[in-house]
């Protein structure tokens, strides 16, 4: 089931902060402080129609324990399903719906080394971190990679981290980030946060496998994959009922299941929180999260069914 949204909040500001890339400030409408969160935290906000989108909160007061407004970075998505266009849309004045501040992202309490790595958008919960690394005073990096400077929302609030801080542009520097190096470059003992498009995810998780360090990986998605070009229908059999449904290209399987009145837990709709994990009992998951191992991907067992889909024509799900 839906977290419920309990926060009424109202736009302070919008300004345009990068290329497409619009920073939104929200606040009680009686200006009162809102509720604690950590590096690393989000909120659902409800968009026209009743869905939810989550957003990352960007920690750029200092003091996130008790902070007098969220602050939210949004890229406008011409291809996507009209959520970006509502948040770009808002205006100083207008009202919104926000849950409480969830983290399925957090930073590890530790005191070891730690290597942040930002794609695009994906700067956002990172922000949050290297402010809350900074204030405990462990050693961290943080490189953020983007197609070209005007792309790099956010890099002047970063520059206060000093040479912590490593600006890759794809335009100027050959090409997408070579995540792999960094990461042999690492100490073994660095801790690597990712979050962006999901090939440098991937990468990274690749990398941090190779190198016998899968449990110091941490990743979150920051972009929709659960609808791609060439996407087919597919059958989802519960295999409590034996009640089978179709799953249209264009919907995912919580999406039809919900409808369908079968109850479900989930939260990111993004295959990033691992919620929505479920056991597969009959046919081949197309995987498309970023929670998963390999060794848990190649065996077809498990699946997240927010954003995966089938590579076979049914699934049979134990629920």
């Amino acid at each position: 089931m839906k977290a419920l949204t309990d926060l009424t909040l109202i736009v302070r500001r919008t300004d345009d902060v990068g290329e497409l890339i619009r920073e939104i400030e929200l606040t009680r409408p009686d200006a009162a402080p809102l509720p604690a969160f950590e590096a690393g935290a989000h909120i659902l906000l409800t968009l026209p129609g009743g869905t939810e989108n989550a957003y990352s909160l960007i920690d750029l007061t200092g003091d996130p324990a008790t902070p007098g407004s969220y602050i939210l970075g949004v890229r406008r998505d011409a291809n996507g399903a009209g959520g970006s266009r509502f948040m770009h849309d808002l205006k100083p004045g207008d009202q919104v719906t926000a849950s409480l501040p969830k983290n399925h992202f957090p930073l590890d309490p530790g005191d070891g080394p730690v290597l942040l790595l930002a794609g695009g958008i994906g700067v956002t919960p990172l922000i949050s971190m290297a402010s809350a690394l900074a204030r405990r005073g462990r050693d961290f990096r943080i490189v953020y990679a983007s197609r070209s400077p005007a792309a790099a929302a956010f890099a002047d609030r970063l520059a206060t981290h000093g040479d912590r801080l490593r600006l890759h542009h794809d335009d100027r520097d050959g090409g997408p980030l070579d995540v792999a190096a960094l990461i042999a470059e690492a100490d073994p003992a660095t801790h690597v946060y990712v979050c962006g498009p999901k090939p440098m995810i991937d990468a990274t998780r690749a990398a941090m496998e190779a190198a016998g360090r899968a449990d110091l990986f941490h990743a979150e998605l920051f972009e929709n994959v659960s609808h791609q070009s060439g996407d087919k229908p597919f059958e989802v059999e519960i295999a409590s009922t034996g009640q089978v449904f179709t799953i249209p290209a264009d919907k995912t399987i919580i999406e039809v299941l919900e409808a369908e009145g079968i109850d479900l837990i989930f939260d990111c709709q993004r295959g990033d929180c691992g919620i929505c994990q479920t056991d597969v009992l009959e046919g081949t998951p197309d995987h498309r999260d970023v929670v998963l191992s390999k060794d848990e991907r190649d065996s077809g067992k498990v699946m997240q069914i927010c954003v995966s889909r089938a590579l076979s024509a049914r699934l049979k799900l134990d629920l």
